[in-house]
């Protein structure tokens, strides 16, 4: 049995841990902040409840393995709900909204509101997106990338599929409306992505969604968190200060409150680019981008809005200029595009009375723009809620809200250590994926290992737990499975 220290209790290092303890290693999870989470967090104040980070469930199925991998039932300790439709669009200026439903026949009627022709294209589109899917989400997602050997053998595949060009463009070839188009791209926006830049492998999100289903869990995606927590040695209120080595393997950590912990291996669920600090060791020449930002607006009002489903988006004028403000502009968007949760639609007990507990997202630019959130944080919020009301039909919203938190870009930086105030570890461009992406083992140390959004294969709710498997897999194979023995960890390569 090997002694494993994970680095941060969110969902991937809680992930890998299970999974590597299930295995009959000696896990120990240090989390800097006071409780479990990291992105998925939670705030409960006043009778409302809100998750802080991902909040929409897809391939559940990732998470009842992950559970029984270390040896819990998933269905015993967390209560799923199906969510049909799986989320709601509004677009600025427009009356009727689309509803993005399970059964296909029916979402063929949903499109028709805006084009018939795109109605007719849609079976064409799910079809075109089927392999995609299977080859690139499932296949790429559930195998290790090391080199850039296992990437030139991958890509070719991928290029015949039409999985390499930008998503945006790759969406259109199916779709004449430019609403429709926007409704089938705009997915990669929330884990960090230019929908007008990233691959169109992240099409295939869309075809996932119908394929498993949108699900809720009840109490939020924080309950899974605390499933998840219970189940380990998970020590809070303690951050890992360094990652300690000799002769070029790690044997411990040492804690921020001056504590080391001996380990035979060390997951780490830090921010990938920032890894190189933990070890006390310069830059890496190769300078990572990394994705935007979000500032993120939890209210707690007595009206219910009824215009809101459970996930709604709200699209905004100038959407394009939107996506090139936030992904890599210098100055906040003059016009906005908002993801609403209201997760009072499903699980009453989320808000009191007739209330809504809703979060609010809107994409904003990292730390990079110069922007002095201590400045800048109350006019947004004033904006924000201002547009809601006057272009979305939330009229009233302002004078209904009873309690109200936020988030910005300099809370990603400082609680959580995200490099840049970066909300979706790194951007999922052509360039930083797979092996172009931190390695799920790190090549240089011995017995170091990344999981999370910024290593492969990316970020969201399922690319986090199937990477960490790829991470708990390569621990397994340096280190044995649970054989009660020692390993010896993989040589670091060059």
């Amino acid at each position: 049995m090997s002694r494993i220290v994970v680095i941060g209790a969110g969902l991937g290092g809680l992930g890998a841990a299970l999974r590597l303890q299930g295995m009959g290693h000696e896990v120990t999870v240090v989390e800097q902040c006071a409780k479990p989470g990291g992105r998925a967090s939670q705030i409960k104040d006043a009778g409302y409840t809100w998750d802080t980070g991902p909040s929409l469930i897809t391939m559940p199925w990732v998470l009842e393995e992950v559970f029984a991998a270390g040896g819990l039932n998933f269905h015993t300790e967390i209560t799923m709900r199906e969510l049909d439709p799986f989320y709601r669009i509004f677009w600025a200026g427009e009356e009727r909204h689309l509803d993005f439903v399970r059964d296909r026949e029916a979402m063929q009627a949903e499109i028709a509101k805006f084009s018939a022709r795109d109605a007719t294209a849609f079976p064409g589109y799910m079809d075109a997106m089927k392999p995609i899917y299977e080859e690139g989400i499932l296949g790429a997602g559930r195998r290790k990338f090391d080199s850039i050997a296992q990437l030139l053998r991958f890509t070719p595949r991928m290029v015949k599929l039409g999985a390499a060009l930008p998503l945006h463009f790759a969406t259109s070839r199916h779709f004449s409306d430019e609403r429709i188009r926007e409704a089938f791209s705009f997915h990669s926006l929330f884990i960090g992505g230019d929908p007008f830049r990233v691959p169109a492998i992240y099409g295939a999100l869309v075809y996932l969604q119908f394929l498993d289903g949108v699900w809720y869990a009840d109490g939020g995606v924080y309950a899974i968190i605390e499933a998840m927590a219970r189940a380990l040695d998970v020590r809070c209120g303690d951050g890992v200060a360094r990652i300690e080595t000799a002769q070029g393997r790690v044997t411990g950590v040492t804690t921020v409150g001056g504590r080391h912990i001996a380990a035979d291996a060390v997951v780490t669920n830090a921010d990938a680019m920032r890894v190189h600090e933990l070890l006390g060791r310069p830059r890496p020449r190769r300078r990572l981008t990394p994705s935007m930002s979000a500032f993120l607006l939890y209210l707690g009002t007595r009206d219910r809005f009824e215009r809101l489903g459970h996930h709604t988006l709200l699209v905004g004028d100038g959407y394009r200029r939107f996506i090139k403000d936030v992904t890599g502009g210098r100055q906040l968007p003059a016009n906005f595009s908002t993801y609403v949760h209201a997760p009072n639609r499903t699980e009453p007990a989320m808000a009191p009375d007739d209330g809504d507990s809703l979060c609010f997202l809107l994409p904003v630019p990292n730390l990079r723009s110069g922007t002095d959130w201590a400045v800048h944080s109350e006019a947004l919020r004033d904006a924000l809620v201002a547009d809601l009301e006057q272009t979305f039909g939330l009229t009233g919203l302002g004078a209904s809200v009873r309690v109200e938190h936020r988030m910005t870009p300099a809370d990603f930086s400082e609680r959580l250590g995200a490099l840049d105030g970066n909300a979706w570890a790194m951007e999922p461009t052509l360039h930083q994926s797979a092996s172009l992406r931190p390695p799920n083992r790190d090549k240089h140390v011995r017995g170091l290992y990344r999981v999370g959004g910024g290593t492969h294969p990316g970020a969201g709710i399922p690319g986090v737990l199937l990477g960490a498997e790829i991470t708990a897999g390569l621990v397994g194979e340096d280190f044995g499975r649970g054989t009660g023995t020692h390993g010896k960890p993989h040589a670091a390569r060059a």
